[in-house]
């Protein structure tokens, strides 16, 4: 006869707080992503397109293949995204110097702009979803959050 499934309530308490704490995580990462689109829709910005923007803040001049990576989308997606980005005058798409077929995407003057509304934004947003936290405690979140990244980088 099959073994039932535990119920939640009776497993060993160090995997309840391991459960708990992957729920948490898991749920402070998409409340933050919910209000930040709030703090970026005055701005005429979405998800998608911040989220493009400001990997390019970061790497100018990517290739579309590696910005699908990056966000862990199909490259057709990438590719409208990138299209309205370059209608909407944020992105332009130039020919890669060593091979004239493929294109890199490069920010505007005018993304720039907006990508120091989005920075101003989310710093105040930082600092309402951090507040009562010390400088420490964020330093210490950090490399906390960054080792369990690391962690799972390798799985």
């Amino acid at each position: 006869m099959p073994k039932t499934a535990q119920k939640y309530d009776e497993l060993p308490e160090a995997e309840l707080e391991d459960l708990r704490l992957s729920f948490l995580i898991h749920d402070v990462s998409r409340m933050r992503r919910t209000a930040f689109d709030l703090y970026m829709k005055p701005h005429g910005v979405t998800r998608s397109q911040w989220w493009v923007l400001s990997n390019l803040s970061r790497h100018d001049g990517m290739m579309q293949t590696e910005l699908a990576a990056i966000l862990d989308v199909g490259k057709v997606t990438v590719g409208g995204l990138v299209e309205r980005l370059e209608q909407a005058g944020w992105v332009e798409r130039r020919p890669d110097t060593a091979d004239r077929r493929a294109k890199r995407v490069h920010l505007t003057a005018k993304a720039r702009q907006l990508l120091d509304g989005i920075r101003q934004a989310g710093h105040k947003m930082n600092e309402l979803a951090f507040d009562g936290l010390s400088r420490q405690n964020r330093r210490d979140l950090f490399q906390l959050l960054s080792r369990i990244k690391d962690n799972l980088k390798s799985l």
